[in-house]
């Protein structure tokens, strides 16, 4: 009897630690990478907290925190991540930056979360890239780094296998956009209602709100719209009429619109859209060109040129990679 396959071997993450790290920011890649399974049980990943200076570290909430692994696990690892660095910007440790190139050079990806970014910038590995960092540290940021193409507004950037991100919520974003590339838009979904967060940013929308928003009082005219929005993304809609349906000007609509979100009417409804095209791609045996039309696209070709101006890849390559059990049409 044939003996059944063990699976892929699970991706090695290796995240780097530092005395004084934030326990929050420590555990956004541990959370999101740390508890994917397969549907069989199987961890997708394998992740290893390690350190320049192993043993206890201090935390930034007061307690210690035990770290066995040093810069030894980045040798192996297949995606490195840096939640964050400390508030002082201090200069990172010589043996990190080199391990940082040296992990790069073989081929891992590697991930700045939030302050992150700025141990690799002074790794050099964002040289003529774009990048994100918190918005609140952007302007120091591009001071030292000007070699950098910063893009403060965003929440995360991917460049290569060069990935980075704003600050706090974005860093789980970032995670998610990682593991819906890598095990598909249904793994992604379930890490994030495991974590109890919204499934899918797109990495453009803007990092922070202007303004904020006061919980939505009985009767708030926007709320019910977005929620109808997103039932009905797939479907042609223009401003004006949206704005009828929220009894508003569509001045005052793309104002409240983005105060809400982040971000205008237009981008939402092409993240949605995009979300949606995913899970029918993944999930059913429908043509191309019937996703297209489902996803609210109008035509395969369209849906190629989104997929292609969002993800880097053609709906079919998409398909091909992330295809799970597929539903009867």
């Amino acid at each position: 009897m044939a003996t059944p396959s063990a699976g892929p071997a699970p991706i090695r993450v290796a995240v780097i630690a530092f005395d004084g790290i934030s326990p929050f920011h420590l555990s956004v890649p541990c959370l999101v990478f740390g508890e994917e399974y397969t549907p069989e049980g199987a961890p997708r990943y394998r992740v290893q907290v390690c350190s320049a200076t192993p043993g206890v570290l201090r935390t930034s909430a007061g307690f210690g925190l035990a770290v066995a692994h040093g810069l030894g696990a980045l040798r192996r690892a297949d995606i490195v991540v840096v939640p964050s660095w400390r508030s002082d910007l201090a200069p990172a440790p010589a043996a990190l930056l080199s391990a940082l190139r040296a992990a790069r050079r073989r081929g891992a990806r590697i991930v700045g979360l939030c302050l992150g970014a700025f141990v690799l910038a002074e790794a050099g590995l964002l040289d003529g890239r774009r990048a994100s960092t918190h918005w609140a540290l952007a302007h120091a940021f591009a001071r030292r780094y000007p070699q950098v193409r910063l893009q403060p507004e965003v929440l995360y950037v991917e460049d290569g296998a060069v990935l980075t991100s704003a600050g706090t919520a974005a860093a789980i974003d970032c995670c998610l956009h990682l593991l819906r590339q890598q095990h598909g838009a249904e793994a992604a979904n379930r890490a994030a209602r495991r974590m109890v967060v919204a499934p899918h940013r797109q990495g453009g929308q803007a990092q922070y709100i202007e303004q904020p928003v006061a919980p939505a009082p009985q009767g708030d005219r926007l709320a019910p719209l977005i929620a109808w929005l997103g039932r009905h993304a797939h479907q042609p809609h223009t401003l004006a009429e949206l704005a009828e349906r929220a009894r508003m000007s569509p001045r005052t609509l793309t104002r409240r619109f983005r105060q809400a979100t982040g971000t205008t009417v237009v981008r939402w409804l092409q993240g949605q859209r995009l979300a949606l095209a995913q899970r029918l791609l993944e999930g059913s045996s429908r043509s191309i060109e019937a996703v297209a039309q489902d996803a609210g696209y109008g035509s395969a070709v369209a849906l190629r040129q989104h997929f292609a101006s969002a993800l880097g890849v053609s709906p079919q390559a998409w398909r091909r990679q992330f295809r799970g059990p597929v539903r009867a049409d």
